[in-house]
């Protein structure tokens, strides 16, 4: 099973390391000792916590019918536009998305750089790299 450090929980999470440390004092997230006496969290009861915490972070508004389960609410951040298509950027919390769209889309729904909007992802076709060791 992995295991993960304080700094590599904070960064998954988006969060500082004394956070994540408040969250396991506090008995919201599980945490145990390696043999060195170092504090590790295992993947499994962070995957869970991290999943509970996000539940209702970016809800779709009520008034809104879609089959898109992927939402990232944000802040419009740039904004380029010619002729026929324009690029709209959106940050949200550490995620960066960006939008091809059509220019008409954008006037209509008024996307300009300072406006929340929210970006949503469906796809067929997902890419998943795998990042650090495999201990």
């Amino acid at each position: 099973m992995p295991t993960y450090s304080i700094g590599q929980a904070a960064g998954l999470l988006g969060v500082s390391a004394e956070t994540v440390r408040r969250w396991a004092d506090g008995g919201q997230l599980r945490m145990d000792r390696d043999g060195a006496g170092n504090r590790m969290i295992d993947g499994v009861s962070l995957a869970a916590f991290a999943k509970e915490r996000a539940a209702g972070m970016h809800p779709v508004p009520g008034e809104v019918l879609t089959s898109v389960r992927n939402s990232f609410a944000g802040i419009v951040t740039k904004v380029t536009v010619d002729d026929v298509i324009a690029q709209v950027e959106i940050q949200s919390g550490p995620h960066r998305l960006v939008s091809v769209v059509s220019r008409e889309a954008v006037e209509e729904l008024g996307i300009e750089v300072g406006v929340t909007a929210t970006a949503r992802v469906k796809s067929t076709n997902v890419h998943i790299d795998r990042t650090g060791d495999r201990s």
